[in-house]
């Protein structure tokens, strides 16, 4: 080979050689080089409906999770989910009670010791100028025209806001409830000699004071709660022991003219109820171990022919006082999101869980999650309007909301 030749191919390597490392530069930092790909959050869960109750129990709709698109958007109107509440009050309220006209809502404001009405637009209107300063606890009678107003010190006094008229009331009464056709007053006459304790009965008045049972020892084990068929005027919780199973205890409802009604048997503690419109039936709630000592929601068969029949499980662990009945079939409740085991044994410990909107329906035997309301907050006093499109209720500060159903 000539030194030219040689020469050559010496050229033409290096020549190939620089192509070639060139090439794998490129390939190397920049035709590998890919843009980073976007990080993906996961979707939140909003879904916060409870577990479906078991068999035989009332079934439970659960809300529809998100389309993994983002946070949920609350609805303005109650659909199964997330949904707007408005707040009608900036302070905390007491006794809230729907008004005689079936949509506005009736309140007491600690603050300046008055009474006011609100409606769903937010107006407010005093049903009174007069003052009722540290008002104690409050009863309103049927149509939410009359007050019966204890306070600190012992007195008590009902106030008529349509006639503007007081009545007092002896010292040592307590606990009262109005009568159905609210002409007529319950309560508890607490002397100081156990033997002279009774459930009394009085006009609104205050005339006509006449003893129906006594009490003796047993005043604390007796729940005054007149029935709108004006059948039943109280329970008492007074049961011997040894007639009592494990979980099981026997309720005596109090009959107006000492009547003598067959014994609730219920399976639990903490009895707790609220009638139906029509006084045909009694929900309720108690704590046991079926239960895992939560509280749990019933409903029985209650006038005076009825008595504890067709008792059932609504299926939804919650205390009945955060219930409301909307018609004689349709219930409303607040159930807690997530209630542990043991709550119903403490229930000061857990009276700040978030709730959910349940509506029951009996004739169906249908438990359905109506709202989840979209600022978490524990719910008490609800009440619904006549038509069924408004839900008031008192959130953990104690201020009245708004929650629309329809």
């Amino acid at each position: 080979m000539s030194d030219r030749t040689k020469k050559l191919l010496l050229v033409g390597g290096f020549i190939l050689s620089v192509f070639a490392i060139a090439f794998l530069l490129y390939w190397l930092f920049f035709k590998g080089a890919q843009p980073p790909a976007p990080s993906v959050e996961p979707t939140e869960d909003l879904t916060g409906a409870l577990p479906s109750s078991g068999e035989g129990q009332p079934g439970v709709v659960t809300e529809e999770p998100t389309d993994g698109s983002g946070l949920q958007e609350a609805d303005d109107v109650a659909q199964g989910g997330l949904t707007q509440t408005t707040e009608l009050t900036t302070s905390a309220v007491y006794n809230a009670v729907l008004s005689g006209d079936g949509s506005s809502i009736n309140y007491y404001n600690a603050a300046d010791g008055r009474f006011y009405t609100i409606n769903a637009d937010g107006e407010v209107v005093a049903l009174s100028d007069k003052q009722f300063p540290e008002a104690e606890t409050v009863e309103w009678n049927q149509n939410s025209e009359k007050a019966l107003i204890e306070f600190p010190d012992g007195s008590n006094i009902i106030y008529d806001f349509s006639a503007e008229k007081q009545v007092t009331l002896p010292k040592h009464w307590e606990d009262f409830d109005f009568s159905p056709t609210s002409d007529e007053i319950i309560g508890k006459s607490i002397a100081l000699d156990p033997n002279n304790r009774w459930l009394v009965i009085a006009s609104d008045d205050g005339s006509r004071v006449e003893t129906i049972q006594e009490l003796g020892e047993n005043e604390s084990k007796v729940e005054v709660n007149w029935s709108p068929n004006n059948q039943v005027v109280a329970f008492a919780n007074t049961a011997e022991s040894s007639s009592r199973g494990l979980d099981r205890n026997v309720i005596y409802p109090v009959g107006k003219n000492q009547e003598n009604f067959k014994g609730l048997v219920v399976e639990g503690l903490g009895f707790d109820s609220l009638w139906s419109p029509n006084g045909k039936q009694l929900l309720y709630s108690v704590t046991g171990s079926y239960s895992d000592q939560k509280p749990l929601l019933w409903v029985v068969d209650a006038t005076s022919s009825t008595m504890g029949d067709n008792r059932s499980s609504l299926g939804l662990n919650t205390w009945v006082d955060k219930c409301t009945w909307a018609t004689s079939s349709i219930v409303y409740c607040a159930v807690p999101i997530d209630l542990p085991a043991n709550a119903g044994l403490g229930r000061a410990v857990y009276v700040d869980e978030p709730d959910a909107v349940y509506k029951v329906n009996l004739d169906t035997g249908r438990a359905s999650l109506v709202a989840i309301p979209a600022e978490e907050t524990s719910m008490e006093n609800l009440s619904v309007s006549d038509d069924e499109s408004l839900l008031y209720f008192t959130n953990t500060s104690g201020q009245l909301e708004l929650l629309r159903l329809k």
